[in-house]
Parts: C-alpha cells; sequence; structure tokens
C-alpha cells in the first residue's frame, strides 16, 4: 500500500511540524529563522578556551580583553582564535517554538538591528519580529535581515516568557543563565 502526499501531510496534528529542540540558545538553521526579542541585550567579548573537560568553553567579559589571553583556543595552524563583540538578549524562537537566549557576533545582523533601534519609526525589537535568514555553510554562510511590521506579541508567548527565569549576567561568570 502506498501513501499520497496528502495522506502524509494528515500524519501530523500540524502542517508545519517541526521535531522539537531543547536547546536554551538559538543556532541560526539554513532557512529562515524568526524571532521575538524578548528582553533588553547584555553585551560583551568572548574567547573559547579547552576546558577542564576537554571540551571548548567561552570565556566572557563585558570589558574588551587588553590583550590575547594565554588561555585562548589555537586554530588548526596554532594561532590564537578570535575575540569576539557580541550581543545576547532573551527571544522567542518561533521555530523551535521556545524561549531562549540568542547571541549575536554576526557583525551585520548587529548593524542592521541596530538601525532599527535608533530609528524612531522601529525603536525598541520588542514591538515587532525579527527574520534572520541563513544560506550556505561554513565560510561561504551568509545572513539577511528583515523586520516584520510591528505586532502585538501573541499572550501565550508573553506568559511562557514570564514563567522562564533567565539572568543573562550570568553569561559574565561561566554560570547557567538559566539556573536561579
Amino acid at each position: 500500500m502506498t501513501n499520497t502526499e496528502n495522506d502524509l501531510a494528515k500524519f501530523f496534528p500540524e502542517d508545519d511540524y517541526q521535531i522539537p529542540t531543547t536547546s536554551n540558545y538559538m543556532k541560526f538553521k539554513e532557512g529562515k529563522n524568526p524571532f521575538r526579542v524578548l528582553s533588553s541585550a547584555v553585551v560583551g567579548y568572548e574567547y573559547w578556551r579547552i576546558g577542564s573537560d576537554g571540551k571548548p568553553e567561552p570565556v566572557r567579559s563585558k570589558e574588551a580583553f587588553p590583550c590575547v589571553p594565554n588561555d585562548i583556543q589555537l586554530d588548526e595552524k596554532g594561532n590564537p582564535t578570535r575575540i569576539n563583540h557580541f550581543w545576547a538578549f532573551i527571544v522567542w524562537n518561533y521555530n523551535d517554538r521556545r524561549v531562549q537566549i540568542l547571541q549575536l557576533t554576526q557583525k551585520g545582523i548587529m548593524k542592521y538591528i541596530k538601525s532599527l533601534v535608533d530609528n524612531p519609526k522601529w525603536g525598541l525589537p520588542t514591538g515587532y519580529d525579527i527574520v534572520v535568514t541563513r544560506e550556505g555553510t561554513g565560510l561561504d554562510t551568509e545572513y539577511s535581515v528583515i523586520a516584520d511590521p510591528h505586532s502585538e506579541i501573541d499572550p501565550e508567548i508573553a506568559q511562557q516568557a514570564k514563567e522562564r527565569i533567565i539572568n543573562l549576567e550570568k553569561l559574565f561568570i561561566g554560570e547557567d543563565p538559566f539556573s536561579e
């Protein structure tokens, strides 16, 4: 017995069903990545080092590092990896349907969002959705960004955001921002 496309479309309760993610951090996937900003941003600098468990771990600071730290992770050529300026804020990720932290280091995305915040007709990004489209992989990855028109936040999203306790300041002391 074979199934038709129409039969398979009825398999899931929603046409746009996606397997849920359990990550507390939003990562841009191939294609459209819509989100709603739910908090102010924290800004800082970040580098990666190898932790005591042998896995890479981030080191973050509100201030720029005055010199290249001696514990910075090295690339395959033995050179220190980059120290990145970052923004982090709480978002509603529409694709994953959950409250997450979005950490940005991509300058083009940052410039676009900053231009929206600086424009009095747009203002804070808590009043509209932003869609980042990711195309390509590795060094060939490109991002485009667009803001959707202003809209009220869905009350269910607002309720989930209110119930989820996230302390972004804990990013700077190496603690889990999702713990109380």
